[in-house]
């Protein structure tokens, strides 16, 4: 009797170890065949061609983020190097969300089909604009329309509930999950970096001007500015670079109501005329006025574009910024511009030839 239980046992436990070793042959087979989709999944863009991209590729993972960046047809190569900076520092899932003009499509296609951005193109409706920028033909030939596309995240975005707009003049140095990760305060819709919010911003614009607060930007005399109630020495923010809660900012129709703002200044002409060419940024600062939250100012290094930009900030500190922000006259693309070593090493050459970067296309000649 001894002997039969004995035998039992060694039969139970030789089941057991069988049914082991099945289970672990069934992982594995699992996990061949989830690399064999992936592999060969619909819509796999091809890797970079260039050995600066030909490293393993990075395993991504968590929820989407999305990124909205405009691509204008003169600067896809910004908005394509600033994807790659993006997507190069970090192991999130980003998605980017590129609006351009349906005349670009094509271009664009053929860039992004050497990279491995994920990423959904966006045609503007120059439509959408009617009767809300100025009919004079001096103003309107400086209006860029995709500009405004900030104004209308939630049409680009219709089921996100959070996203990031960027500028295409930016090079992100960190990674993008942190900026994602920004805490919005209760009833806010977005959060920006403030022009006051750190001595090297002070130090950037005291030369040009009252350009960090609200009197730069809006004509205080004008009485429908007048109206609101307004501090013209309020502190303002750059709405280059801002995380938005889409749900708040669909609640409180702020899409709307920067339209309302469009229409009003195209018939009362209500934008300071200190800064002439700022046109998206005076509506944004009137419908967040004291109801934004803040980004970290790292997260937005800027005036890197301005002149003299070069002896504000030290080699340590830009190496130390998360995102640089050209804003201002000089790109890094363009004749003569800082740190446009930084940006070089995240730029991809475009496969048709269009785009050239001015410095670099004139040394090769």
């Amino acid at each position: 009797m001894t002997v039969r239980r004995v035998n039992v046992a060694i039969l139970v436990l030789l089941l057991v170890a069988f049914l082991i070793i099945l289970h672990r042959n069934l992982l594995n087979l699992n996990d061949f065949l989830k690399q064999e989709n992936q592999d060969t999944a619909p819509g796999m863009v091809l890797p970079f061609e260039t050995d600066f991209l030909s490293d393993h590729e990075v395993i991504r993972s968590g929820d989407e983020i999305p990124v909205v960046i405009t691509a204008p047809e003169e600067r896809l190569g910004a908005a394509v190097t600033a994807m790659n900076s993006i997507h190069r520092n970090s192991k999130a899932n980003v998605v980017f969300n590129i609006v351009t003009l349906n005349e670009s499509v094509v271009h664009l296609r053929t860039w992004l089909s050497k990279t491995d951005l994920k990423h959904k193109i966006i045609i503007f409706d120059l439509k959408i604009l009617a009767g809300k920028i100025s009919s004079d033909p001096q103003k309107l030939e400086a209006v860029k329309p995709l500009t405004f596309a900030r104004f209308f995240l939630p049409v680009f975005l219709p089921d996100a509930e959070k996203a990031i707009y960027l500028d295409d003049d930016v090079i992100v140095q960190g990674d993008i999950q942190e900026l994602f990760d920004t805490s919005i305060k209760l009833g806010h819709a977005a959060a920006f970096s403030e022009d006051c919010d750190s001595a090297f911003s002070k130090g950037i614009v005291r030369g040009a001007g009252n350009q960090n607060s609200y009197i730069g930007f809006l004509d205080f005399k004008k009485e429908a500015i007048k109206k609101l109630g307004m501090k013209a020495n309020t502190c303002s923010f750059n709405p280059g670079v801002f995380v938005a809660n889409l749900t708040e900012w669909k609640q409180q129709n702020i899409s709307r109501q920067l339209e309302i703002w469009m229409e009003r200044n195209a018939k009362e002409d209500l934008y300071s005329k200190t800064l002439a060419d700022s046109i998206t940024t005076p509506p944004m600062l009137i419908v967040f006025y004291k109801t934004h939250s803040n980004i970290d100012p790292l997260w937005n290094v800027r005036h890197l574009g301005a002149t003299g930009a070069g002896n504000r900030y030290s080699p340590q500190f830009v190496k130390a910024a998360k995102l640089l922000h050209w804003n201002g006259h000089y790109k890094p693309w363009g004749r003569s511009s800082t740190y446009s070593d930084i940006w070089d090493k995240w730029y991809i050459p475009d496969p048709t030839g269009k785009f050239h970067p001015i410095r670099r296309h004139a040394e090769e000649k």
